[in-house]
């Protein structure tokens, strides 16, 4: 169960990598924060190279709707998804196989 732990662990630290990235390029694109400025160039280039794989083949799926892009949030949904099969499905099975 530990290893469960830790890649549920992980995938929460990807949701809000996920948050972050999106939070972050509103407020650059609203001129909230400078783009210039270098720790949020570092957040910014770690957010995009870890969330923009997985958005780049969602975005081959679904496409802007109305200009809007709904990427981050389907990307969002499936690992969300994802730790909740880990639980409700991976979960059990160990424990079972393990008795």
């Amino acid at each position: 169960m530990p290893f469960l732990e830790l890649l549920s662990t992980i995938l929460n630290l990807y949701t809000w990598v996920i948050i972050i990235s999106v939070v972050l390029s509103w407020l650059v694109q609203f001129n909230v924060i400078n783009a210039r400025n270098e720790l949020v160039q570092a957040v910014g280039r770690f957010c995009h190279a870890a969330t923009e794989p997985a958005l780049r083949r969602i975005r081959r799926v679904v496409k802007p709707f109305n200009g809007l892009d709904l990427s981050p949030l389907v990307l969002l949904l499936g690992v969300h998804l994802l730790n909740r099969c880990l639980w409700w499905y991976v979960a059990p099975a160990l424990m079972r196989s393990s008795l």
